[in-house]
This record gives structure tokens, C-alpha cells and sequence, in this order.
């Protein structure tokens, strides 16, 4: 009798598989029902049942309550970045401990579950929980046919994958239960696993999706790619979509894909995760408290809608990067009506299939320019958009950097005005009034060429020009005045300098004035959590031009005057420019750095020469050994709580 319950699991647990995992059935229900029964009858019999049985599958009775279980190891969340520059700052990071691939995957809405296997068994399912321990969700996790009870691996063994319901199920239910209908597919699936009642969990009809290896006891694997083929390999469900890329251009392009096909998914998601793909750098970065510093999830947070390419031209930016701009059908977006929406490069242009007269997705968040993701369809007559030669506003030949094409010419007229307009932008210089269309206006008829000349305006220089009556000038006048305060991190990103965004500012605004920023050398500058090598050219090139150096005189003398955030000249840490480093017991790092910040001291994201005080936490890395090795004073939680 054994031997044919044996006989009896493997062929059913085969054709679940294909069933389930493979979506490729070879044999009709009604063939596996017979087995199925078959199999019920002799462990009625013989009263046994082995340990990979599918009968283990059917929900049994209600618990009365989740107990807790403890991880092996500690199942992370995950970093958020919402925006291309949070993105470009984790890859800089990424590239301080080495040259990396990464993986890029869908994020899931559901909820995530962790398994355990010992000896080739499926003994548990937890939630994740608070990352250290979840709630024991076996009984429930046993309703879903989407991972096996037996594998080949012979340790202990923790697999990570988040449960989900798909739409069409969603919709199956809502139809069969009209009265109580679940309100979207993420509740549904955290509802399910979460019900103390294991029918209510297979009458949801969920299933895990496997992307993660927690743990393994022996022969751990090396890279993500080689914990998706072991998870492939051993049976677990993983959905199809999983790229490998070399390139940070490659990662955008994948996020793009990803965003434009997840709306045709049967699955909901909200978002796409790239991890860093070697074992070996991500155990050189190491984690937080919350989450591991090689890997981030890219939320999908915009708002997105279908229109038509009518036309496509060229703009140039402020560096002479040509972008090429579509005109749209309009559209409504994030409450305003869309015309424009961007590509990157031609490249990008020809990858995401975009032509004229095509169906395109376009997606607008915030303040952000409007943004073609891709084409959905194209049309009787769609036609390719052309790559251009030389500058279509000054008719200088380009040249091609990469995927990029520029117009070198420092004096092409949109390049001034792209330049004027970044200075005077909201989270730079701030000159409320100051559009793209004035400074276009004052660049043609009164020679605006620079940031200074923008201070030697005066009424005069607005009278014939149309649509500027007296309160206009008056109110842009002193927006132009008001705008000579101004944080220092602001101004160091008016500059425009080459590779310097909102974050990187912040951080070279720590060492306190313009002069002292460009003194620092190359080391100083890679020291910096947000600066690479790239950047650390740039702003050494910067500061190099005379010209520069003289625009910068120049608005000294016209009257700006950045200024660093003021903070308490009294307190613990006055005087102070302090490193955290490792993770603290009795506070998060944001709450310790305002506590910092509140008694005087300055906070820094790296340890570097100006760097006079170190707070080590538990598992304290890099910038610890830095420290030591650089002399710096150096104190523990204990100190530190003392101090405060």
C-alpha cells in the first residue's frame, strides 16, 4: 500500500506542478480527481500520510489563534525611491563598494511570507512580521498549491515570496459572494493569509510568487540569479519576468518596461525592485535596521493615461543635451491638462518603439515633466521619428556621447535660456515669476547671458516688452532680490553643475561655504555617500574654469549670499560635524540625527578630514574602521545617550 501512495504523490505533486507553477496541465481534472481520490481512500485505510501528500493542501479546521515564530535570518523591507534622482543616488552609493550587475523584478502587492524547509520537508510558513519573527500562517499557507511540500535541498532552508490573488480570481469571488465583495486584490491576499479560518484562505483561491533565498544552511547561493534558478529548480512558483542588467541605463529601461506592462498583468503591482546581484558586494554594504543597502524598490506612483503622438522635436538643455519632446493629444493628468511629454534620448526614443501617430502610455507625478513610457499601439500611417544631425536652433554639427546627442556650441540660445531657467527653478534660486518664457524673452531682447545678470535688472529693461505692466515688474523685481538669501545646498544646485542634484547638494553644502567646497580635493569629494567619480570630476572641473569662478564673484558682488541652515550655537554637540554609523537600540538614525542637530551639531553622511566625532552603533562597518584610521574621536550608544 506504501508504494502506491507513493506512486500516487509524486505523479499528483508532478501534475500540480504543471498545474500550478508551469500553467501548462498535461492531463484533465477529471484524471487527476481520480488519482486524487485514489490517494484519499488507502491514507483512509491505512492511516498514514506521507509528509508530501497534495492532501495536506485541504484546509483543516479553524486555529484559534497565530503563534509567533522566529526567522533565521531577518527578513528586510526595502528602501523606497520614488524619483530617477533617488534611483541615480542609490547607484552611486552602490558603485563605492564596487562595479556591479543588477536584477530588476516586479514588486508585488501582497503580503510577504517566509517558508521553511528542513531535510527536503516544508515544515512552516510565517509571516514576515517585524522582520525578526511573524505570525505562524502554516495551516493557511497549506490551502496554496503553488510551492511544493518536498524538495532535493537537504538543509534547512528559508524561502521568501509574497502571496497574491490575482485579478481574475478577485473578480471570480466578487461575482460569488455579491454581498461581501473584497475591496482590492492586496487586502484580499493579506485577508486570506491572515484568516484564522483555513477555508476562508482556499476560498480565496491565493497563490506565492517566490523571488528571495532567506536563508540556506549549506552551499548558500552567490547572486540573485542563482537564487531565481534554485527557486525554478526546486519547484517554487516565480513569475516569468526577470532582468538582468549590466548598465544603470539598462536598470531604467527595465523599470520603464516594467511600468508600462504591468497594467496588461493579471497580478497587481506597485512598483519594481533592483537589487545589487553579487553576494559578494552586498555583503561589503551591508544593511540598516530596516533594510539591506543593496537593493531598492522603485514605487510607481504617478498617474498615468493613453494619448496620441501628434509630432516629436528636439529640445536643448542646459548642458546642449538634445531631448526629444512629443506633442500630445491633450490629456488630463495629476489635475492638469498634458501636451508635452518627454523621451530621454534618441535611443530611448527608438527602444520604447515611439513613432508618429502612435498610441503611448504617459505618466505625470507632482512637478515632474510629463513622460512617454512606452508605445501601446501604433496606427495606419505611424511614421519613425528621425534622428537629427546638427542643432536645430544654431545649426551646430552634434556629437554623440553614449546614447546621447549634444550641441556643444556654450552659446546656443536654448541652452542659456535652460540654464537661467534651472537657476531660477523652485528648489534653486526660487524666483517665484521668473518662467522659461520670460527669461526667453529677456535673453532675445535684453542679452540676459548669466545668473549675475539677472541682479543688474532693473524696470527699464521690462518697458516695451509685452504683457509686463508695473505690479509685474515690481512683484518679479523683488522675487530677484528676495532670492539673494538662499541655503547654500540651493545655490550649489542653481550652479548647475555637472552630476549635482538636490542630494549630492546636501551633502557638499555640509562643509559650509563656497570656498571651502572648492578647495576639496578628489578623495574628499568620492568620501561622499552621493558622490561618485564622475561627479567628483565634475565639480573639481568646475570650480576649475575661471569663468565660473568669476560668475560666482560676480553674484557675491551683485549680493547673494548663501547661507548655511542655521542651528543652536549652544548644546552638547556644538561645533560638532558627527558621523552615525551601525544601528542604534533606543532611537532611528533620523530621530538621533535631530537630536544632533538640536544641540548644535552638524550631521554628515560620510566620515571625511572635517569630520570630528563618530557614533558607533551595533555592527558599525566602514566609516568605523575610517574613523579609527583617520584619528577621529570615536563613542558608543551609551556615550552618546550620556551626551544627550
Amino acid at each position: 500500500m506504501n508504494s502506491r501512495m507513493r506512486e500516487l504523490v509524486d505523479i499528483l505533486n508532478r501534475w500540480a506542478y504543471e498545474y500550478y507553477v508551469l500553467d501548462d496541465p498535461s492531463v484533465p481534472d477529471r484524471e487527476y480527481d481520480r488519482l486524487y481520490d485514489e490517494l484519499r481512500e488507502l491514507e483512509r485505510e491505512s492511516g498514514e500520510r506521507l509528509p508530501d501528500s497534495p492532501t495536506r493542501r485541504v484546509g483543516g479546521e479553524p486555529v484559534k489563534g497565530f503563534a509567533r515564530h522566529a526567522h533565521i535570518a531577518r527578513l528586510y523591507s526595502l528602501d523606497k525611491a520614488v524619483s530617477a534622482d533617488e534611483l541615480s543616488a542609490f547607484f552611486t552609493r552602490v558603485k563605492k563598494y564596487g562595479d556591479p550587475t543588477y536584477t530588476v523584478e516586479y514588486k508585488y502587492d501582497g503580503l510577504t511570507v517566509c517558508l521553511t524547509y528542513e531535510g527536503g520537508l516544508f515544515v512552516r510558513a510565517t509571516t514576515r512580521g517585524n522582520g525578526a519573527e511573524g505570525e505562524d500562517v502554516t495551516a493557511q499557507a497549506l490551502t496554496v498549491k503553488s510551492f511544493p511540500l518536498k524538495i532535493s535541498y537537504p538543509g534547512t532552508l528559508e524561502v521568501r515570496g509574497e502571496a497574491v490573488i490575482r485579478l481574475s480570481e478577485l473578480a471570480k469571488y466578487n461575482a460569488a459572494h455579491p454581498a461581501e465583495p473584497l475591496k482590492n486584490a492586496r487586502n484580499a491576499a493579506a485577508g486570506a493569509i491572515r484568516n484564522l479560518d483555513p477555508a476562508v484562505t482556499a476560498s480565496r483561491n491565493p497563490e506565492i510568487l517566490f523571488y528571495d533565498v532567506n536563508y540556506m544552511s549549506e552551499s548558500p547561493v552567490s547572486s540573485q540569479t542563482d537564487a531565481m534558478r534554485f527557486l525554478k529548480e526546486e519547484g517554487f512558483k516565480v513569475f516569468p519576468y526577470f532582468k538582468i542588467c549590466a548598465t544603470e541605463e539598462e536598470v531604467f529601461a527595465a523599470v520603464d518596461e516594467i511600468e508600462v506592462r504591468r497594467r496588461t498583468l493579471d497580478v497587481l503591482t506597485d512598483g519594481a525592485v533592483i537589487k545589487v546581484n553579487e553576494e559578494g558586494i552586498r555583503s561589503d554594504m551591508g544593511a540598516t535596521d530596516k533594510f539591506p543597502r543593496w537593493a531598492i524598490a522603485y514605487k510607481f506612483e504617478a498617474e498615468e493615461a493613453e494619448s496620441q503622438v501628434k509630432r516629436v522635436f528636439w529640445q536643448v538643455g542646459r548642458t546642449g543635451k538634445l531631448t526629444p519632446l512629443a506633442e500630445i493629444a491633450p490629456v488630463e493628468l495629476a489635475g492638469a491638462t498634458v501636451r508635452r511629454a518627454t523621451l530621454n534620448n534618441y535611443g530611448d526614443l527608438t527602444r520604447k518603439d515611439v513613432k508618429v501617430g502612435s498610441r503611448v502610455l504617459v505618466r505625470r507625478s507632482n512637478e515632474v515633466i510629463p513622460e512617454i513610457l512606452g508605445a501601446v499601439a501604433h496606427v495606419e500611417g505611424s511614421t519613425p521619428v528621425e534622428k537629427p544631425t546638427v542643432c536645430p536652433y544654431c545649426g551646430s554639427v552634434l556629437s554623440e556621447v553614449g546614447a546621447n546627442l549634444f550641441c556643444d556650441n556654450p552659446a546656443c540660445p536654448p541652452r542659456i535660456v535652460q540654464k537661467l531657467t534651472h537657476y531660477c527653478s523652485k528648489n534653486a534660486a526660487d524666483v517665484e515669476g521668473m518662467s522659461e518664457m520670460t527669461l526667453q524673452l529677456l535673453a532675445e531682447k535684453r542679452g540676459v547671458r548669466t545668473f549675475s545678470d539677472l541682479y543688474r535688472l532693473t524696470a527699464a529693461d521690462f518697458e516695451g516688452l509685452e504683457g509686463f505692466k508695473e505690479k509685474k515688474i515690481a512683484n518679479l523685481l523683488a522675487a530677484v532680490e528676495k532670492s539673494k538669501q538662499i541655503p547654500l545646498d540651493r545655490f550649489l544646485y542653481a550652479l548647475g553643475i555637472d552630476g549635482i542634484g538636490r542630494v549630492a547638494a546636501r551633502d557638499l553644502a555640509a562643509f559650509g561655504s563656497v570656498g571651502r567646497i572648492a578647495e576639496l580635493t578628489y578623495d574628499e569629494l568620492v568620501a561622499l555617500e552621493n558622490i561618485g567619480d564622475i561627479t567628483a570630476r565634475s565639480v573639481i572641473a568646475y570650480f576649475a574654469d575661471e569663468e565660473n569662478s568669476e560668475e560666482i564673484r560676480r553674484l557675491f558682488e551683485a549680493g547673494v549670499s548663501p547661507f548655511v541652515q542655521a542651528r543652536p550655537a549652544e548644546g552638547a554637540f556644538a561645533g560638532e560635524n558627527v558621523v552615525l554609523t551601525g544601528s542604534l537600540a533606543a532611537m532611528s538614525r533620523p530621530e538621533a540625527q535631530k537630536l544632533i542637530e538640536e544641540r548644535g551639531g552638524v550631521c554628515q553622511s560620510a566620515v571625511t578630514k572635517t569630520t570630528t566625532l563618530v557614533i558607533a552603533g551595533d555592527k558599525a562597518g566602514s566609516k568605523l574602521d575610517k574613523a579609527r584610521k583617520l584619528g577621529i574621536r570615536v563613542i558608543d550608544e551609551r556615550e552618546f545617550l550620556a551626551m544627550l
